[in-house]
């Protein structure tokens, strides 16, 4: 086995791994938009219930 051989099987495994990117598509893209939505809303939450709860608290350091 030459070395040549060796890189032309690592190239064509290479090239079957990205195959298997097609077949995924923009499917990744949608779920990480998705996610990043839906950790946007609920770190906006959370800041809107501290921001009330320091609103409402005298004794805070400003």
């Amino acid at each position: 086995m030459s070395s040549s051989d060796f890189f032309y099987a690592i190239g064509d495994f290479l090239t079957w791994t990205f195959g298997l990117l097609e077949w995924i598509g923009n499917k990744f893209n949608y779920l990480l938009l998705g996610l990043g939505f839906v950790g946007l809303f609920y770190w906006l939450n959370i800041q809107r219930k501290l921001s009330d709860k320091a609103a409402n608290d005298p004794n805070q350091l400003k």
